[in-house]
C-alpha cells in the first residue's frame, strides 16, 4: 500500500467518525467520491465529472482499492440505498 493509499484511509477514516477537518478541497472531493456521497458532492458544488476532474486521474485511480479496504472493514456499503429501494422499505 502506498502513502497516498494510506492517506486517503485515514482521510475517509476521519470523515466517517466526525465529518471534515481542515481537508483540503481535493481531499474532500476525493472522500466524497470514495464513501459514494454524492450528498456531500452537491454540498460543495460539484457534480461527479467536476470532482474526477478536480482531483486528477492520478488519485481516481486509488477510489477502488480504498474503497475496497473500507468495505472490508465494514466502513461502507457495497451498495447505495436508492429512492426506490428505500420506498419499498417503509
Amino acid at each position: 500500500m502506498t502513502p497516498r493509499h494510506q492517506h486517503l484511509l485515514r482521510i475517509c477514516r476521519e470523515a466517517l467518525v466526525g465529518g471534515w477537518t481542515a481537508q483540503s478541497t481535493g481531499e474532500k472531493l476525493l472522500t466524497a467520491l470514495i464513501l459514494n456521497r454524492g450528498d456531500w458532492l452537491s454540498e460543495m458544488g460539484y457534480t461527479m465529472a467536476d470532482a474526477i476532474d478536480r482531483v486528477g486521474l492520478d488519485w481516481i485511480a486509488l477510489i477502488p482499492d480504498v474503497a475496497k479496504i473500507l468495505r472490508e472493514e465494514g466502513q461502507i456499503l457495497d451498495t447505495i440505498p436508492t429512492l426506490r429501494s428505500s420506498a419499498t422499505t417503509q
